[in-house]
């Protein structure tokens, strides 16, 4: 939600369709191929919806099936994990940079490789109980500032925080209280919508938005509400049906 509402920033007259596998959540505790699976099925089936792009708006799911997918794919696609990487390139001075993320991401280890790989110095940290906090509404609350301390004491000293999952965002100010004004916080959705924008129009339409939800539709409102607010029509897109774009994906 919050790279959609980045995109919606930088592109307000494109059309959006949405995926929220919000049935097989959280991805950040499964196994690898299975998340690449999944990211398979949804590229698909936003394909066969037509759609001129495809971006990956979740970390977990970047790290499973990049760049596979987007060197298969017919159409362009992003993950948040590149833009999300060069945006701390830019921010660092002292070349020490830290990445929090879910525990998928951080196991899957592709930030560590990608900055060491430009020569920086990186402390990595899975952060999963984050996710909760932010659905929860708790993202200002002293339990998620307890939370980050906890999470954080013993990082060494960096200049640069890379929020490796896409609810971090939400949990900027009480990062920023938590870390001081000396570390930069690197929002991989922020850094995401800036590529995308770089690389594609803004086009005619009217801005519309179709989500397609795989869990309970209801529930997901609320949840996209604490987030920051659901604009659009939201339809139930059931597993099984999604599962059937399975053939498909494979011919990606």
């Amino acid at each position: 939600m919050t790279v959609l509402q980045a995109l919606r920033r930088k592109l307000p007259h494109r059309d959006f369709i949405y995926v929220a596998d919000t049935a097989r959540l959280p991805y950040g505790r499964k196994p690898t191929a299975m998340v690449e699976s999944f990211a398979r099925e949804i590229t698909a089936f936003l394909i066969n919806e037509g759609v001129e792009a495809v971006v990956i708006a979740c970390n977990t799911a970047s790290s499973a099936a990049l760049p596979q997918l987007a060197n298969e794919s017919p159409v362009p696609i992003w993950g948040v994990i590149d833009p999300g990487v060069e945006a701390a390139i830019r921010a660092t001075r002292t070349r020490h940079v830290g990445v929090i993320g879910t525990t998928g991401t951080i196991r899957n280890g592709v930030y560590r490789r990608k900055l060491e790989e430009r020569g920086l110095s990186v402390w990595d940290r899975a952060c999963p109980m984050f996710v909760h906090l932010v659905e929860e509404g708790l993202a200002n609350s002293p339990e998620a500032t307890l939370l980050a301390k906890h999470y954080l004491q013993d990082r060494p000293e960096i200049d640069a925080l890379i929020l490796g999952c896409t609810h971090y965002p939400v949990l900027r100010d009480t990062l920023a209280e938590v870390l001081g004004p000396s570390v930069h916080l690197v929002d991989s959705a922020e850094a995401t919508a800036n590529a995308v924008s770089a690389a594609i129009s803004d086009g005619l339409g009217s801005g519309r938005i179709t989500h397609y939800v795989t869990g309970d539709t209801k529930a997901y409102e609320h949840t996209a509400e604490v987030i920051g607010g659901v604009d659009g029509k939201i339809v139930f897109l059931p597993v099984d049906q999604l599962a059937t774009h399975t053939a498909l994906s494979n011919a990606l």
